[in-house]
């Protein structure tokens, strides 16, 4: 793994998922085989392959102090383009600097990570006024996780994060996506330790390999997403819980 310190120009930007979006980090050490994210390398010039280099924005948190007087309070999406909690976190609290920004100012955020890091901020995500966190899970067999998300922390991890974060009385949501096989086990986990659910299938070719070399094409199919979109359906209102279906 390359660590580079980096300077940014700017951390808060325009998004099209929410108002805005920070990403504290480029690159991301989960390195999921299936990231969109990857398409960062044609900007930053980084040559090594994805998952296996991070460039942490050392002056986010100053940069954002001077960037929130500038704009017109809206949601915050935490992150777009990288894991906002991923390992170095735990040394650098770029992620926690930024968040004790927006707190202050009382802006909107929405975070997304697959890492029970998240738990670490707690003390500061009770003190919003509108946060909601959300655990990217994208199959309840966690051998199948592990070919797609070698790297990524374990199911029972993110389940498990998502029942804390509940229970201490934030709003959470958990994303299936990509949609995997066996994602519609997850539903029974969910119950009770999330708020809704958010659905969407592989829109990516950069897994292909993945699919091909563990003889799962079936599961890039429109019968498979179909079939498992029906799946997740009645398996959500068995199970009460609201969802959305990203794609149709």
């Amino acid at each position: 793994m390359i660590v580079k310190e980096v300077y940014a120009k700017s951390v808060l930007s325009k998004s099209k998922v929410a108002d805005y979006t920070i990403n504290p980090y480029v690159g991301c050490e989960h390195g999921c085989t299936y990231c969109y994210a990857r398409f960062m390398k044609r900007y930053t010039r980084h040559k090594e392959k994805w998952g296996q280099f991070v460039d942490v924005k050392i002056n986010a948190v100053s940069l954002l102090q001077r960037e929130i007087h500038k704009r017109r309070v809206g949601k915050v999406w935490i992150s777009g383009v990288c894991d906002p909690y991923q390992p170095l976190e735990a040394q650098y609290n770029v992620t926690r600097g930024c968040l004790g920004i927006l707190v202050t100012h009382d802006w909107p955020i929405t975070i997304q990570t697959k890492s029970p890091l998240v738990l670490r901020d707690v003390d500061l995500l009770k003190q919003f006024t509108d946060c909601e966190v959300g655990l990217s899970i994208t199959t309840a067999h966690d051998v199948i996780r592990r070919l797609f998300e070698p790297t990524a922390p374990p199911i029972n991890q993110r389940i498990e994060t998502l029942s804390k974060l509940h229970s201490a009385g934030l709003i959470t949501f958990a994303m299936i996506a990509p949609l995997l096989p066996e994602a519609e086990q997850l539903i029974p986990q969910l119950k009770g330790n999330v708020d809704h659910i958010l659905i969407d299938k592989m829109n990516y070719h950069y897994a292909d390999w993945v699919y091909k070399q563990h003889k799962l094409e079936y599961a890039l199919s429109d019968e498979f997403f179909q079939r498992n979109k029906i799946a997740l359906v009645n398996a959500c209102h068995k199970a009460g819980i609201p969802y959305q279906i990203l794609f149709s």
